[in-house]
């Protein structure tokens, strides 16, 4: 029958674009699965299929019903439209099959929503792709050119065939075939239709990452987290909200007095004093434990950081707990822990009357800042900030004659020179002061000034390890100014990633590469290495701490001087979340079955199922979902 011979057309077209992506994908990280099985491996094909069908299933389904149910009289007009509507889907599925390798390679997933915030900096973006991805592009681009005049010269397809069926087998024809479609898109005749989880079938997470599709990828998490904000939580189980805040009372070993402002407590200072400290945390972009001596691997990287590190307090353990700017920021500016879905910077109920350092000190008269190279739009920063205490966000326009601008903003050394300017301002002024400043040069592509740094010899200038070394530069030359400046005796400083430069591994959560260093520079502290597991809210807690104030806050985390603390950390990596203390791990996806691991050299192995330990996780995920959506962390 002509109809269906037209459709099964349209469907070979589709899957046979999406299968050939997902082959290459398969063999350009054939290295990455070795130790699976091969027959194993191979079910990523037919598990990807049915990923396929789902994402096929929806663009059919406008054909299905214009061919059944429009009258032959519109046949000439309805093809056209059917015919550069499929059109459009097989270049867009080209593209965004050409735009998985370079996203895989810098994020190691498919793309997903990540995909689509990006796309809200379109200057940005563009100048990245040129730069770092010419022959990516051009590549793309060929192949849809030969597949445009391939398809519009060999008539492979011609839905004018579709009406050669007469009108009454057309519609006798609707109900089978939309029923088809449908069976197609929910993959299940189940009571749960199938979704993104269902191409996790492997222990490895590269496997499961090449099962799945792209497109279906970006759109699922587009519906997820845009449409279903207050139901994400419920993804990775249920549990009674009051059991929830009482599992991680006792987990942060912090009271959970007040429903209405849940962990908030006072914190009396172990440093206390007459003159409290201002307060400086210089965020990282991008930077890696493993390019440090102290917390890591790499000896000459960051010299002015080891140096700052062995002279200080340094933190040998800490682990970021996401793996995006806005995940560090939050942690660090609010001591907030990783909500599912969009971070708190970006949500609309945290623009304002949620608790930052600016507006916990202002109370005591702090003057406050946010100090940042690029342009304040991106990623909210700028309302976020203003909205939540921020007296003042100075970002790339503020900056006049900069030394070198690239293509997300100035450099960090012009960042640091304003940054010291400002703090004299303050100190002129006699104001206290907290800021948070930003670095922006270790960021992809990498673009750095001449004449700063010696190039490490037989790699290229805008290397990620040449970056490192730049950023390294800006903090040597921070502290060099600051130094000879009356401020620096009275501020608590904070040296610290927001996350690493990549976060990739081949396990459910790659732990290993979530390690980051930290340094806290004051006067009131002796020289310690402090080896024990922290996340990023008790490096602020231990900066607040050293301020010598006694302060009331919700921040969950606890001063590394609080016998309170414990050994623990919660980590987000796209929509996996893993809980981790001491060295037992519980890994929660969503509609999945929690899981246990045990964390032994840099690798998660799967032991029984700790109830605890999980169940721990999941009311974390419910107490910062909630806490959000009853604005309660205040």
């Amino acid at each position: 029958m002509f109809l269906i011979r037209e459709l099964i057309k349209s469907y070979l077209l589709l899957v046979s674009i999406l299968f050939i992506g997902r082959l290459f994908l398969y063999l350009f990280f054939f290295d990455r699965f070795l130790d699976i099985n091969l027959t194993e491996s191979l079910l990523s094909f037919f598990y990807g299929i049915r990923m396929d069908s789902i994402l096929i299933g929806i663009i059919l389904t406008p054909i299905i019903i214009s061919i059944t149910l429009i009258p032959k009289y519109f046949k000439k007009t309805i093809s056209k439209i059917l015919y550069f509507y499929l059109f459009f889907w097989m270049i867009f599925l080209i593209f965004i099959e050409n735009a998985t390798f370079p996203f895989f390679l810098q994020y190691d997933v498919r793309p997903n929503y990540l995909f689509l915030e990006y796309l809200e900096y379109p200057h940005e973006i563009a100048s990245l792709l040129f730069k770092d991805y010419k022959l990516e592009l051009l590549i793309s681009f060929i192949m849809m050119i030969l597949a445009s005049i391939v398809f519009l010269k060999k008539d492979f397809i011609n839905f004018e065939n579709s009406f050669k069926t007469s009108y009454l087998k057309r519609l006798i024809l609707f109900i089978p075939l939309v029923l088809i479609a449908f069976l197609m898109i929910r993959s299940s005749i189940g009571h749960r239709p199938a979704n993104i989880s269902d191409a996790l079938y492997s222990s490895n997470r590269v496997l499961n990452e090449i099962t799945k599709n792209s497109l279906y990828n970006v759109g699922y998490a587009f519906y997820s987290y845009k449409k279903n904000e207050k139901n994400l939580a419920d993804k990775y189980g249920k549990v009674s909200i009051l059991e929830a805040y009482n599992l991680v009372s006792n987990t942060l070993n912090i009271d959970f007095n007040d429903a209405s402002k849940p962990f908030n407590r006072l914190e009396k200072t172990h440093f206390k004093t007459d003159k409290p400290k201002n307060l400086v945390i210089f965020v990282q972009e991008s930077m890696g434990a493993q390019f440090t001596s102290f917390a890591g691997e790499e000896k000459d990287l960051t010299p002015n950081l080891n140096n700052l590190a062995n002279k200080n307090l340094a933190f040998t353990n800490l682990y970021a707990n996401g793996t995006r700017s806005v995940r560090g920021l939050e942690a660090l500016t609010s001591g907030y822990l990783p909500i599912i879905g969009d971070s708190v910077i970006k949500r609309n109920k945290s623009q304002s009357d949620f608790l930052t350092i600016a507006k916990l000190l202002k109370p005591f008269g702090y003057k406050s800042s946010f100090i940042y190279g690029g342009e304040g739009r991106f990623d909210n920063m700028r309302n976020w900030y203003l909205g939540n205490g921020f007296d003042e966000v100075i970002e790339q326009k503020d900056f006049k004659n900069p030394l070198f601008t690239s293509t997300w903003g100035v450099s960090d050394e012009d960042l640091v020179i304003k940054a010291n300017e400002k703090f004299k301002e303050y100190n002129k002024n006699k104001e206290p002061f907290v800021t948070v400043m930003f670095s922006q040069s270790n960021h992809a592509p990498f673009e750095l000034p001449d004449n700063k740094i010696e190039f490490i010899e037989n790699l290229p200038k805008n290397d990620v390890k040449n970056a490192i070394k730049y950023a390294d530069f800006a903090i040597g030359k921070f502290f060099e100014l600051a130094q000879k400046e009356e401020y620096y005796k009275d501020t608590v400083f904070v040296v610290v990633a927001d996350h690493n430069v990549r976060t990739y591994g081949d396990e459910t959560i790659p732990i290993s590469t979530f390690k980051i260093p930290a340094v806290i520079i004051a006067s009131n502290i002796k020289q310690q290495f402090y080896n024990n597991l922290s996340s990023q809210p008790d490096v602020l807690a231990t900066a607040l701490d050293l301020i010598g104030l006694d302060l009331q806050y919700p921040i969950l985390g606890n001063s590394i001087f609080n016998d309170k603390k414990n050994n623990i950390n919660f980590m987000l990596f796209n929509d996996t979340y893993a809980f981790r203390k001491d060295n037992e791990v519980a890994v929660l996806i969503p509609n999945k079955e929690a899981k246990t691991f045990y964390y032994k050299d840099s690798k998660l192995q799967e032991k029984e199922h700790n109830k605890n330990l999980e169940n721990t996780a999941l009311a974390l995920i419910h107490v910062l979902s909630d806490m959000y959506e009853k604005k309660l962390y205040r």
